[in-house]
């Protein structure tokens, strides 16, 4: 089986919308000037100064002593369980995170864990779920060592873990002597929807990360933070898997710069995804999931047309839209304005009538 993604189909019409993910989005001419006047060192050496004045700033950000600078999300979920945990130990997450979605089977192949799949609904687990997932010690048992947590839950809709929620998790994830992680990758979408600190929102948690290549508008990149011995021993493992980097400052001036400039405006995104579902709410049999950030999950098969025959019929017309699971997901980000919304409802409409 070929596993590389597939490029654009021959005579494809160039997306003009592009809904299909925040991962999607350009960096902006601004963005690039920063980029190309960054200082820059090798980071692998440690004489990075760009790499280190991120890496201070995002420990602040988050509320720990120390961070390290890695090129993927999914790299930093990959190096921060391989520091948690050892061969054989079990983490406990929802079943629709992304360690178990979405990483290629990266913790098994790699770590050499394995993941117990918590239910509950958009996303989210309770208290009740969580204890009820605790197993007697013993040596049938595999050692359970992590807590791990999507913020926001991506598959249950962008939605926000409430932060007594987090915080009533994370004890009793403490009080069994385990770990706790955060995924981080729309960590600051959550933030600023729920009107809360990133230091608050991650406190209970020992290592979080977060995604600068989603609504920050980053090319590239993710800082992992956590305690000044969880990211030394860190090192070792983004050593392993190629990690460690060279002249990262270009990189990681787009990510200061998103810091400076493209966090309050998430909340433009979230305006604009809740415009787009109250649009869609309005179309005789789609089903829409409110949204509470960025994401607007909606089943168009209550009006005739599947997801995947609409979403070959939008891409037809240059707008992208991602699947998942038989629904579709659209994904408001810095690269999408308000017009382009009424375009996609109106596109949408038509298609459905048709």
């Amino acid at each position: 089986m070929v596993h590389a993604p597939e490029r654009p189909a021959p005579g494809a019409p160039p997306v003009r919308i592009n809904l299909y993910s925040d991962t999607q989005t350009r960096p902006t001419a601004a963005m690039k000037a920063a980029m190309m006047a960054a200082e820059v060192g090798d980071e692998q050496y440690g004489d990075d100064p760009t790499v280190h004045a991120l890496c201070d700033r995002m420990a602040a950000l988050l509320g720990k002593e120390a961070a390290m600078f890695l090129p993927s999300g999914t790299m930093c979920n990959v190096v921060a369980l391989n520091t948690h945990c050892r061969n054989g130990d079990e983490v406990v997450a929802h079943e629709s995170a992304h360690i178990l979605t979405s990483e290629g089977g990266s913790h098994a192949a790699i770590a050499g864990v394995q993941i117990n799949p918590l239910r509950g609904p958009r996303g989210m687990f309770d208290a009740d779920e969580l204890r009820r997932a605790i197993r007697a010690r013993s040596r049938y048992a595999p050692p359970q060592t992590l807590l791990e947590i999507e913020q926001t839950a991506n598959i249950g809709g962008g939605t926000v873990w409430p932060v007594n929620l987090l915080g009533e998790l994370t004890e009793i994830a403490h009080e069994q002597g385990w770990s706790t992680h955060m995924d981080g990758a729309r960590l600051m979408n959550a933030c600023v929807a729920a009107g809360i600190p990133a230091t608050e929102m991650c406190a209970g948690f020992d290592s979080v990360w977060l995604d600068f290549t989603k609504g920050l508008g980053a090319p590239l990149g993710a800082v992992l933070a956590g305690s000044e011995e969880f990211i030394g021993r860190a090192w070792r493992w983004k050593q392993r898997l190629g990690g460690s980097m060279r002249q990262a400052g270009i990189c990681a001036a787009a990510c200061l710069y998103a810091l400076d400039h493209n966090i309050d405006r998430l909340a433009d995104d979230h305006a604009n995804a809740r415009a787009l579902a109250a649009g869609l709410r309005q179309i005789e049999g789609v089903a829409v999931e409110q949204p509470e950030t960025n994401l607007v999950y909606f089943d168009p098969s209550g009006a005739g047309m599947n997801a995947a025959t609409l979403q070959a019929a939008l891409r037809a017309e240059g707008i992208a839209v991602s699947a998942l699971g038989g629904r579709l997901r659209a994904c408001t980000h810095l690269d999408v304005a308000a017009p382009m919304i009424d375009e996609t409802l109106e596109a949408i409409r038509r298609l459905l009538r048709s």
